[in-house]
């Protein structure tokens, strides 16, 4: 009995030990398979983390939208150092010219109700900035929007009209004139309704600083704003957009300098000394597009704007502090630009504009003893016409040619800037353009 009873004890301390020692190793190995699945989890978080930034990143770019085009030309003028609104003056000693009009790449950052926008020119002549600014838009009738920094002047039809787009090499001897370069520093509202009635209608307008894209000089702000409306007639294959527009500023004069009024008389009259001199237009824009049958769709636009414009006695360019004394002119000017389609490739295109930087004068005026007008007051016809051709998607050739007809200043002027002024100078221009815009 002794000895069985020592037997169990010993089979039941051998248990005890074998137990106790699978207890620890099933301890252990818990243990470790939970350190296991938690370095899996703190991976897969990882994983997951990584996914979630590159998610980040992703989406961001995808909202970055970069676009662009380039425009490589020949032109060709009548004479040697031929004056011309069609890319500028011709240099003294060529009347032919190679030249990358326009070199443009555009980066815009949307965020749906809000946008980051910076477009850069990029030319032989250097490069430089055309559009930087912020536009926010609010998020709950979608109708109200705000932009600010440099952008195009809300102020007719051709300046908002992008130079990728227009048919025609440039925009009008008006528009480069009264509105160099196209764009201001500045801030303006939108409203462009949704839905119901007055959807048919948009606002456009705010200050900006007058100066174009260089730093302000003055503490005046000018007003430009566009009062637009579209009516589609879909049934009739038409449509009619338009607007009224106007600018309402002034220019900053040195208190030493004079500001003279250039009257109907051809007599400069003396004002008052000025420290703002008004700067003042309006102006009606309409275009109606039509879809003809069989040959196809065509556009016809025109524009006639007029007003007072302050410039120097001898330039009509839009005056800029300490140029000299102010001579403020009354100007007017239109222009009609009709363009064919012709079957899915080719485009007809015909331009004509007139700008007459003072209205109040004729050619033969200019040139009378005493007076005191110059060829800044002349006027100025173009007619231009040409093809635009599609080679795909991405690739259009321009073929235009500019006739261009001055005024003509009285046969008696004996001044020596006014004698080639006699007749019609020789600044005629072909362009023949190659565009690539993606």
């Amino acid at each position: 009995m002794r000895k069985i009873t020592v037997l169990v004890s010993f089979l039941l301390a051998l248990s005890f030990s074998a137990f106790a020692q699978s207890s620890h190793d099933n301890e252990s190995d818990t243990l470790a398979t939970k350190e296991e699945v938690q370095n899996v989890k703190g991976a897969v978080e990882g994983l997951n983390e990584s996914y979630l930034e590159t998610k980040a990143v992703v989406d961001a770019i995808k909202k970055i939208k970069i676009s662009g085009y380039i425009q490589a030309q020949y032109q060709s003028a009548e004479v040697d150092g031929a004056k011309s609104f069609a890319g500028g003056d011709f240099p003294v000693t060529l009347h032919n010219r190679f030249a990358v009009r326009r070199g443009r790449v555009k980066f815009n950052y949307d965020n749906d109700l809000t946008q980051y926008v910076l477009q850069f020119d990029v030319t032989e002549k250097g490069m430089g900035i055309k559009d930087a600014y912020v536009s926010v838009k609010e998020p709950w009738l979608k109708t109200f929007g705000f932009t600010a920094g440099v952008f195009d002047r809300p102020f007719g039809f051709e300046i908002s009209y992008s130079s990728s787009n227009r048919e025609t090499p440039e925009r009008t001897r008006m528009y480069q004139t009264l509105f160099p370069g196209e764009r201001d520093l500045g801030a303006k509202i939108e409203i462009f309704p949704t839905s119901g009635p007055l959807s048919l209608f948009n606002f456009k307008g705010g200050f900006f600083a007058g100066n174009g894209t260089t730093p302000e000089t003055d503490n005046a702000k000018d007003f430009i704003g566009r009062l637009g409306f579209s009516f589609p007639f879909e049934a009739s294959n038409l449509a009619i957009d338009g607007g009224i527009s106007g600018y309402f500023g002034s220019v900053l004069v040195d208190a030493v300098k004079k500001t003279y009024t250039l009257n109907s008389s051809s007599v400069p009259v003396g004002d008052s000394l000025s420290k703002y001199i008004d700067r003042n237009y309006l102006g009606a824009d309409v275009q109606l597009y039509y879809d003809l049958p069989v040959l196809g769709g065509f556009s016809l636009r025109g524009e006639y704007i007029s007003g007072k414009n302050p410039g120097t006695s001898t330039s009509n360019a839009v005056y800029k502090q300490t140029n000299g004394d102010v001579y403020l002119r009354n100007f007017s000017g239109y222009y009609i630009n009709y363009v064919q389609n012709i079957g899915s490739s080719l485009q007809l295109v015909v331009k004509y504009d007139v700008f007459d930087p003072n209205s109040d004068v004729k050619g033969d005026d200019i040139g009378v003893s005493g007076s005191k007008l110059s060829v800044a007051d002349l006027k100025y016809n173009t007619l231009g016409a040409g093809f635009v051709y599609y080679w795909d998607g991405n690739v259009k050739f321009t073929f235009y040619y500019d006739t261009v007809s001055n005024e003509k200043v009285n046969a008696n002027a004996v001044a020596t800037t006014l004698a080639p002024y006699k007749s019609d100078l020789k600044d005629n221009v072909f362009t023949l353009r190659m565009q690539y815009k993606f």
